[in-house]
């Protein structure tokens, strides 16, 4: 992957009742997940263990870029993610 993506981490929120709300839309994330991390575009992703927020490391050239890949996941396009935030992080080890 190029040198000059920098990474991102992501901390979002999941909506309630989480758990039957994903099911439509569960096959399309997941396969969009498995895309977005062969291309080296996402280092690593999951809930926390009471399912109400999500954390992520996207690796895109700029804070935009990491939006669009976050934006454009059904979880976010079909309200399961309700909010997120977006911070350039600088891995040291």
């Amino acid at each position: 992957m190029s040198t000059e993506l920098k990474k991102f981490v992501v901390w979002g929120s999941y909506c309630e009742n989480v758990l039957e709300k994903r099911a439509p839309f569960r096959q399309a994330h997941l396969d969009n997940l498995k895309a977005l991390h062969e291309a080296g575009k996402l280092l690593t992703i999951g809930p926390t263990q009471d399912v109400t927020k999500v954390f992520a490391v996207y690796a895109a050239p700029d804070l935009d870029s990491a939006k669009q890949l976050v934006e454009a996941d059904p979880y976010w396009q079909n309200g399961i993610w309700t909010d997120y935030e977006v911070h350039e992080w600088i891995q040291v080890y």
